[in-house]
Formats: C-alpha cells, structure tokens, sequence
C-alpha cells in the first residue's frame, strides 16, 4: 500500500480529480466491454453451424481487429481538433449505439429473453452472418475508443514521463479488476438471460463511461506534444501534416498513407537489426497468442467439452485476474527486474501450462467446476503475458524515443508499433480461422475436440513457446537471468544528412538504458 500511496501523492489536486473519473469511466468501460465480447463470442459459437462454427468465429475476430486500425484512423484527427475527453467520450457512445443493433434485430424478429425454465435461448429469425456485420461496426468503434484511451493520459497530466507510467500502472490495475469482475457477471448474465440478450448493460455502462467522461476537465489540451507522440505510437501523429486543407476526408486519406508508410518503414526498422528483430516473436506472437486463449480455446472448451458456452467467461475472468496479478507484479518489481527479458521468458515458459486442456477433457464432466479449474491453470499463463507485455512495451518506447534514426514524416516509434500490430492482425486474422478449422473439423469427426486440443491447445502453444524463449536470446546483452540494461539507442554520433529510408538503419549503441513510459495495452 506504500506504493500506491506514493505513486497517488505525486499528482496534484487537479489531476487526482481527472485520474479518479477517468478510472471511473474506464472501469464502466471494461465491464461493457466484457459482456460484450463475451455474449458475442458465445453468441457465435451456439448461431454459426456447428461444422464451422469456431473457422467463422475466427475469421470474425480478425476482422474486428482489422476494424479496429480503421477506426482509429477515422478518429485521429479528431483528436488534434477538439478536448480528448470530448472526443472520447462521443466516441463511447458511438460504441454504445452500436452495440445495440444485434439487441434490436434479435428483438424485432422474435428473439425473446431466455425463460427461467429454458434450457436454450430464443433467438431471432435472422442470419447469423449478420455478426460479421455487428463485429465489424462494433470494431471500428472499438477503435475509436482505443486510440483516444491511449491519448487522454497526456491531457490529463501533460508529457511528465514520471506521472505518465505512474497513471498507466493505477488505470491498468483497476482496469483489470473491472474486467475480472465483468467476465464474472457476464457468465451468470448469459447463462440467466442468454447470450443474445446478456449485453443488454453493455450500452448502460458505456454512456454512464461517456458521461462520467465528460466531467474529465480539458486544462492540458495544450499540451499537444504529449498527445502528439501518443499518436506517433500508433503511425498516425501526421494525419494533417503536409496539407492546409480541414477537409476531414482529406485528412483521413493522409492518415491512411502514412499508416501505410509506418508499417512499411517499421518492417524495414525490425526486420533487418538484430536489436528490435526479436520484438516480432516477443511482442506480435505472443500477443495472438493470448488473445486466442481467450477468445477461441476458452470458448471451443466451454462449448465443446463442458457443453456450455458461457462458462468461457468463467475461464476469461480467471485469465483476467493474472493480467491483474502480472500488471500489479510489474509495478512493484519495477527496480528490481529492469529489462522485459525476464517477464518474457516467464510468459514463454507459462503458455505450456495450456497441455491442461486436453488432460482435462479425457475426463471433464459437464459441470461448472471444470470452468473454474480451467480458470485457475489460466491465472500464471495470464500473469505472464500481462507482465511480459507491460515491461516490454515500456522497452520498445524506452529504446526508440531517443532514436538516432530519423524520417521527414514518420516517428520510429510509430513505425515500429505499426509494424508490429499489424503483424498481430494478420497472425491473428489467418491462424485463427486456420486452427477454429481444426477444431470444427475434429468435432464433426469425433464428437468431440480432444485431437484438437492437443494439437492446437498443446502442440501449437509449445512451438510459440520454444519461438518466444529463443527470441530472447537475440538482443544484447540477453543471456544473464536477470539482465539490467540491454543495448539501446542513443543519438547518433553523426547528424542524419538525408530524410531518406536509409536513415532508418543507422544506429548508434549506448550501454545506458532510457526508461520512458510504458505503452500498456488494454483489452
């Protein structure tokens, strides 16, 4: 508690005012969120035909996370013209609305709240291909939301590096609580009123985030560097640079040129030295990794094996509790583990925990029980993603914002960020709906996924893992246990003649680590 006493001291009266509604806000955030993707995924699982049920689902996710980079291109310049907290706010409730369409199709054509003596929902006559459609909106708005989260901590206490990673680590610890406590609810929502009416809080609880939003002051708007290299983490800090015009669609084509250029620098950034190379197992793997524990394996397990989707979230909510643990564990070993090497390895070593899924099918039974069990073996594979993914995000910032290399327009932060998401999106997108194949394919063949468990839920997280350990290997200085510093870059010995791609390769190595603030993502 001295900790967080400490860290809560060093803002002042105002800021502790705006970081108060800000988490408030946020945490209503995260519970709509929570039963939204919950009910959704299961949602998914029960409407889709069972031969392909989790091959659509798949393919589902990967295209609201493609959604997701649109919509923060449509909102970037919004972010430049107006209050953050306005603009996230309005964004909200764009989300909220819809968020609502699935609710009012279901409802229009017969859907009906599942009656306390059914054993089933009562869906809707409508085609459950409309989700493809509801994902997709719901992601680009998901976007929106997302990108501004990341913006406003620069508004409310302006570019202090300190207050910055000390505001990220107190909203990350409660943003996990609130999605622990919503993945919780959501199960008991879905199984009380079924999963195509159990977001009906979703729209509630993000128009009271919007609205608690809104009391959030705008005193540091001015502080446009700050939010300035927020969204040059994203490739998007250009979006009205190099034109005079306030056309929003010109602004947006600008946004989309230089997303393009940001991904294809970062690849050029990443994959040719040896120093950020390793982030791509690290970083993108190991992201698609746990977001398909998550999203697929939780649900193919509740579904297929348990008999009852909803228990996915069950799983989910255990997930989030080591996401909490591991945010919490980061921030109070800050000084004693300095490098992410150490959390990384953790994760690797963790995601094999995952051969639990088919020990436990050749004898689950169908009762809730086994959820809860699952939920617990999910807990350290949790902790060490969420730790690892903190630590090294806070890496990849520390070592590119005193970057020696240099671009006419784009940041290699932003390059590197763009690159690396992207690379996620397309992991994420291809073997999702590869490996949701496998799943349905030994379903319809065996009545049952135990094949699939181990190939996908054992085998394939024993390879990612064997990958992630092996990456941490590459950069400098890697092989101690528990290495303090690894190399970083410094400024260049030279100033860069050009603005030229080939700037991007030149660098400088120093021994001395910059530490900045972390870039934490929330999901």
């Amino acid at each position: 508690m001295g900790r967080v006493a400490e860290i809560w001291a060093s803002f002042s009266a105002a800021e502790k005012r705006n970081i108060f509604f800000y988490i408030a806000g946020i945490m209503m955030y995260k519970l709509g969120l929570e039963f939204f993707n919950g009910s959704i995924a299961t949602l998914a699982s029960d409407r889709f035909t069972t031969e392909r049920a989790f091959q659509k689902l798949g393919a589902a996710q990967g295209i609201q996370q493609a959604a997701q980079c649109v919509g923060a291109i449509l909102i970037a310049p919004l972010v430049k013209r107006w209050p953050t907290r306005t603009v996230l706010a309005t964004s909200i409730f764009v989300f909220a609305l819809m968020t609502t369409i699935l609710l009012i199709v279901d409802g229009s054509t017969g859907g009906k709240i599942k009656p306390s003596s059914a054993s089933k929902p009562v869906y809707g006559h409508w085609n459950p291909n409309l989700i493809f459609v509801v994902w997709t909106l719901s992601g680009i708005s998901y976007g929106m939301v997302e990108l501004i989260r990341r913006v406003i901590p620069a508004d409310i206490v302006g570019g202090n590096v300190s207050k910055l990673r000390r505001m990220d680590a107190t909203v990350h610890i409660f943003y996990e609580v609130a999605g622990t406590a919503g993945a919780f609810a959501s199960s008991s929502a879905i199984s009380r009123l079924g999963n195509n009416y159990s977001f009906l809080l979703t729209p509630v609880f993000f128009v009271a985030a919007g609205c608690i939003w809104f009391v959030i002051s705008s005193l540091n708007f001015s502080s446009t560097e700050a939010i300035k290299q927020e969204l040059e983490q994203q490739g998007l800090a250009n979006v009205d640079k190099g034109t005079k015009a306030n056309n929003y669609l010109v602004q947006i084509f600008h946004g989309v040129v230089h997303f393009g250029q940001s991904v294809y620098l970062g690849s050029k950034l990443v994959l040719t030295n040896r120093r950020f190379i390793w982030l791509l197992p690290s970083y993108a793997l190991a992201l698609f990794m746990h977001r398909f524990l998550e999203s697929t394996l939780a649900v193919a397990f509740a579904k297929r094996t348990l008999g009852t989707s909803a228990w996915s979230q069950i799983i989910v909510g255990g997930s989030n509790f080591g996401e909490l643990l591991g945010a919490a564990t980061v921030l109070v070993l800050s000084d004693v583990v300095t490098t992410p090497l150490p959390w990384l390895r953790l994760d690797a070593v963790a995601l094999n925990l995952v051969w639990v899924l088919p020990s436990f099918a050749t004898r689950a039974q169908k009762d809730v029980s086994w959820a809860w069990r699952v939920a617990g073996s999910f807990i350290p594979i949790s902790f060490g993603w969420a730790a690892g993914d903190v630590s090294l995000a806070a890496y990849i910032q520390s070592a590119l914002s005193d970057s020696a290399f240099s671009h006419k327009n784009i940041s290699a932060l932003g390059a590197v960020m763009a690159f690396l998401y992207s690379t996620y999106i397309v992991l994420n997108a291809v073997l999702s709906y590869l490996l949701g194949k496998v799943l349905d394919d030994d379903f319809t063949q065996h009545k049952n996924i135990l094949y699939a468990l181990k190939m996908v839920g054992g085998v394939h997280f024993s390879v990612a893992s064997v990958i992630i350990l092996a990456s941490t290997l590459i950069p400098l200085g890697a092989i101690a246990l528990n290495p303090k510093a690894l190399g970083t870059i410094g400024a260049p010995t030279q100033a860069p003649s050009t603005d030229s791609e080939d700037e991007l390769k030149k660098t400088d190595v120093t021994e001395q680590a910059h530490i900045d603030r972390p870039v934490v993502e929330y999901q």
